[in-house]
């Protein structure tokens, strides 16, 4: 990864089920071995509060600047975490989200732009979130809109390997979060 991603501390947010080995978040793991990952109790049950929790409680354990790299239910997660408190959070990169209103989640997550710098990457045939309503979040949170084209969900069975436009992605947000002003409480 090029530029100053080591001033970041970046979490993983797999979604339903954990990111398995091939799952791009994964690979990015074995890439960038300081990348931490968020580890929900159970992966088959999304409940988004318990989902939150976790996602909290692993931003607590450390101070740094941190970029939160998630994936599907855990960039519901992740946005109802920063939402609360925006807290040593730097920017977020929400690839493929899960539609909220599947999981009956839809009025818990803030439709306003988020206190941090986002980029939304979506797919044109992913089936947990049709195109325009992935859009419609993204100008809910104030983050940038990505068309990744037909990918699916954005996981492994989309065959991206190692992702280089993913990580594209994540270095953009690593610059617009080094060009943040602080915010003033």
């Amino acid at each position: 990864m090029p530029g100053n991603l080591s001033r970041f501390r970046v979490l993983v947010a797999p979604g339903l089920h954990d990111s398995g080995p091939e799952h791009w978040q994964s690979r990015w793991q074995r890439l960038y071995p300081a990348f931490e990952r968020v580890c929900q109790d159970d992966w088959s049950d999304p409940v988004l509060p318990a989902w939150r929790a976790r996602v909290d409680e692993v931003r607590r354990r450390d101070d740094r600047p941190t970029l939160i790299v998630a994936h599907s239910f855990g960039c519901l997660a992740s946005v109802h975490s920063v939402a609360a408190d925006p807290a040593n959070v730097a920017g977020l990169l929400l690839v493929a989200p899960a539609d909220p209103d599947k999981f009956g989640v839809a009025a818990l997550l803030p439709r306003e732009p988020l206190p941090v710098p986002s980029i939304l990457i979506a797919s044109t045939n992913d089936p947990w979130m049709p195109l325009e309503r992935a859009r419609q979040w993204a100008q809910h949170w104030g983050s940038s809109f990505i068309d990744a084209g037909a990918l699916g969900h954005i996981n492994a069975e989309s065959g991206l390997r190692d992702w280089l436009f993913g990580q594209q992605q994540l270095q953009f947000l690593v610059d617009r979060a080094q060009n943040m002003k602080p915010l003033q409480y």
